[in-house]
């Protein structure tokens, strides 16, 4: 099956933060505080994803209480930070909120990815994610991590499905 046919199926999306929602860079403050930036339009997306009716979840092995913060303003709920087992994270996530791993698209960068990628309906990475992610991945964004990866596999999940048109049209800013 195409990475295309996969998409029509696609009700979950669930993202790491690190190489993902971020290029991967660590700014540290004379205090110590770590500092990461995110890209609006990738906020952009997952607002719009959920407002469309899909589910967005986070998960992450880094801790840091600005990104839920950030994740929070847009609406999402389903944070999980500092997470040392993704694959147990997962599971307890599908079991939940009864989500079929088939219709999860799940966008990782590195190794800490590669196990739960192999569980999802349509694995996806950055386009400068590590060759491990690259080769086990069935859709590459052409986007770097932390550059609009995210927000081009949401518009292409929902373009696909003929939701992005209908978004884009309707009463959003």
């Amino acid at each position: 099956m195409s990475y295309k046919e996969t998409m029509n199926h696609i009700d979950t999306f669930i993202f790491d933060v690190d190489g993902v929602l971020t290029d991967g860079t660590v700014h540290i403050s004379p205090t110590g505080e770590m500092l990461r930036s995110m890209h609006i339009r990738d906020g952009f997306a997952m607002k719009a994803a959920l407002e469309s009716g899909y589910k967005v979840c986070i998960i992450s092995g880094g801790s840091n209480e600005g990104v839920r913060i950030r994740l929070r303003n847009l609406g999402i709920t389903d944070i999980h930070l500092g997470v040392p087992d993704k694959v147990q994270t997962f599971k307890e996530y599908c079991m939940d909120y009864q989500v079929d791993h088939k219709k999860v698209a799940y966008m990782g960068d590195d190794i800490p990815d590669f196990h739960v990628m192999q569980l999802v309906g349509l694995a996806s990475c950055p386009q400068d994610a590590s060759p491990e992610i690259k080769e086990i991945s069935s859709y590459i964004s052409h986007k770097n991590g932390g550059k609009g990866a995210v927000r081009d596999l949401i518009e292409q999940v929902m373009r696909v499905q003929g939701k992005w048109h209908e978004y884009y049209n309707g009463q959003h800013d």
